[in-house]
């Protein structure tokens, strides 16, 4: 019998946490959190074991613990593991950087029994009431070994991830590190910073916040995320998001120049480059916060209109995430937006609509 050790049972523990007894009821989970409604929650559901009220000997049978608490308390925990766990155990954690605890292991002298690692997963929402079993399916899953990790620990750990349905990638810490402040870390200051931006920018009257239509809302999405995550993210990664934030403002500063000097064939040349890239991209269930299940719909400005559309869902019991209608429609077709909470709502509601004489977009 497989036995898991959970310290913190929020968002993505509990996700793990379900998604691993879901694959095999057998696993014995024994979990701890500072409070202690997810622990009783997870009880109930029949998710975990045994709720463990302090971390102690109640972890010493783990085959592996996972840390999914906040970076700054994974010392604390790696310190208190490090006199209670067995021979053979592993250690691991969740969290989008991992040169920092990386660090940390290797002045612990626990390099042995610990592999990084990075469920490329999320939501908007956090605790255990948000987490599913169903999270981390096709998400990429980052494992980030140590020099002293043996290939018998490395296969046993992809074998777990892959049990969660995610899509296991083994890479140094480093470089990892590299790339999510490229296609994470980085991105999320350039929303935070286009937002703030146009908010100290915008006219007396609010124009551009009241014109702020797809294109606007789509790239500063993100922007929406927490505050006290991402600032604690940025002090972690600083030396690889300073990189490449670097390298963004000197193309920034190339583009301005583009369009000062009214470069045509430059600017254009850099629309297609980026486009060619984008599209390229095979995009999965990924990153910190969730793909969206939207579609657009056309809707007549009449009695009724949106009734008879949110009708038609309701009947087959379709939950509607958000909807809304969209005053700006450049670069959409469809004038309401309907948001699902999952990719089978979404599809199921594109046929019903389209059964029913709407014209629907995705």
């Amino acid at each position: 019998m497989l036995n898991i050790g959970f310290i913190g049972l929020g968002l993505i523990g509990g996700s793990i946490a379900k998604s691993l007894k879901k694959s095999d009821s057998s696993i014995y989970i024994t979990a701890y959190n500072r409070s202690p409604k997810p622990l009783e929650d997870a009880s109930a559901d029949g998710v975990i074991d045994r709720a463990a009220h302090e971390v102690d000997s109640a972890f010493s049978d783990c085959d592996i613990i996972f840390l999914c608490t906040p970076v700054e308390h994974n010392s604390t925990y790696l310190s208190l593991l490090k006199g209670i766990i067995k021979k053979g155990c592993i250690i691991t954690d969740v969290g989008s950087v991992k040169g920092y605890i990386h660090d940390t292991v290797k002045s612990l002298d626990m390099e042995d029994c610990f592999i990084g690692g990075h469920p490329m997963a999320g939501s908007e929402k956090t605790g255990y009431s948000a987490s599913t079993d169903t999270m981390l399916e096709n998400a990429y899953y980052a494992i980030t070994p140590t020099p002293l990790t043996t290939e018998e620990a490395l296969d046993f750990y992809v074998g777990l991830v892959k049990k969660t349905g995610a899509v296991p990638v083994v890479v140094e810490p480093d470089k990892h590190d590299y790339a999510v402040a490229g296609i994470s870390h980085v991105p999320h200051l350039i929303a935070s910073g286009l937002v703030n931006t146009v908010s100290e920018n915008d006219t007396d009257d609010c124009l551009m916040k009241m014109l702020a239509a797809g294109g606007f809302k789509d790239i500063t999405r993100i922007a929406s995320s927490s505050a006290d995550m991402w600032s604690q993210i940025c002090m972690t990664n600083s030396a690889q998001i300073s990189l490449l934030l670097g390298k963004y403002i000197d193309y920034l500063t190339s583009v301005k120049a583009y369009v000062d000097s009214r470069d045509r064939d430059s600017v254009a040349e850099m629309f297609v480059r980026s486009k060619e890239y984008r599209d390229s991209i095979n995009i999965r269930n990924s990153g910190p916060l969730p793909q969206s299940h939207t579609l657009y719909c056309d809707i007549e400005d009449k009695e009724g209109a949106l009734n008879d559309i949110t009708g038609l869902l309701s009947a087959r019991r379709i939950s509607i995430k958000n909807i809304e209608i969209i005053h700006n429609r450049e670069y959409r077709d469809g004038v309401l937006l309907i948001d699902f909470y999952d990719r089978g709502s979404l599809e199921s509601a594109l046929s019903i609509l389209t059964e029913n004489g709407h014209s629907v977009h995705k």
